[in-house]
């Protein structure tokens, strides 16, 4: 498969994705000979629409990847969510969801063939690695940003996908939850710590160096001329650990 231009056009639609009894809804761009998939798990308290990844988003398509946006709760679950916070922080729900989304994407006719990651946000970066460790043939590499893998709990020593832990050098109990996570998993991984970045990365620079990570790390996990190189040295993918790395 060809590698998308930077700015090339993308095919872009509103989607609906079954999830047992209810329907989730998603925004799903494909650029021109996209190289590759990009799932989002939103944080807690967030949505298809949050400004944040969306912005991530924007940048991946500009670096050839497609992305799928999509709600992992449904408009009563959120608005239910917002009086009782029940939901947000239930990892276990939004990890299904998430593989419910990747089960659509495996049969899409138009995303089928594409090679899939996941980014994860806060609370959705443990749903990620939930999901990745439950589909590992499915997920071909994951981003979190400022996320919470600690949820993940157990589970992380089961992810095989390769893993980029992104942390606000100023988000001083997530950065140690990550650090844990780090330790624990027995893949290719690394954490970046992000300079004077907060949570949200509302700091001048500091999303768009969240995206420019996210889109390096995906387009060399994500790429179909490195998964087939991979696959013909007959090399088994290599762990690194990187203890913490701030750039």
């Amino acid at each position: 498969m060809a590698r998308g231009k930077p700015g090339s056009s993308a095919k872009e639609r509103s989607v609906l994705i079954p999830v047992s009894s209810l329907t989730l809804e998603g925004d799903l761009s494909i650029p021109k000979n996209a190289l590759g998939l990009v799932l989002f798990a939103h944080g807690s308290g967030s949505s298809r629409n949050s400004p944040r990844n969306r912005h991530v988003a924007r940048v991946l398509r500009n670096k050839g990847l497609a992305t799928l946006l999509f709600d992992l709760l449904t408009e009563e679950e959120e608005a239910e969510d917002l009086i009782r916070g029940h939901l947000r922080f239930n990892v276990g729900l939004l990890s299904t969801r998430l593989i419910a989304a990747t089960d659509w994407v495996m049969k899409d006719e138009d995303t089928r063939n594409l090679t899939r990651g996941y980014f994860g946000a806060s609370t959705g970066a443990a749903a990620a690695l939930i999901a990745a460790a439950g589909r590992p043939d499915a997920v071909k590499a994951i981003v979190s940003r400022g996320g919470r893998p600690d949820l993940a709990g157990p589970i992380l020593s089961k992810v095989k996908a390769p893993t980029l832990l992104i942390v606000g050098e100023r988000d001083y109990t997530v950065i140690d939850m990550n650090q844990d996570a780090l330790n624990n998993l027995r893949v290719e991984k690394r954490l970046v710590i992000v300079p004077g970045a907060t949570h949200l990365f509302e700091e001048p620079g500091a999303l768009e160096e969240v995206a420019r990570l996210s889109a390096d790390w995906f387009v060399s996990h994500l790429s179909s001329k490195t998964n087939d190189s991979l696959q013909t040295s007959g090399k088994k993918q290599r762990r690194k650990t990187v203890q913490s790395e701030t750039i």
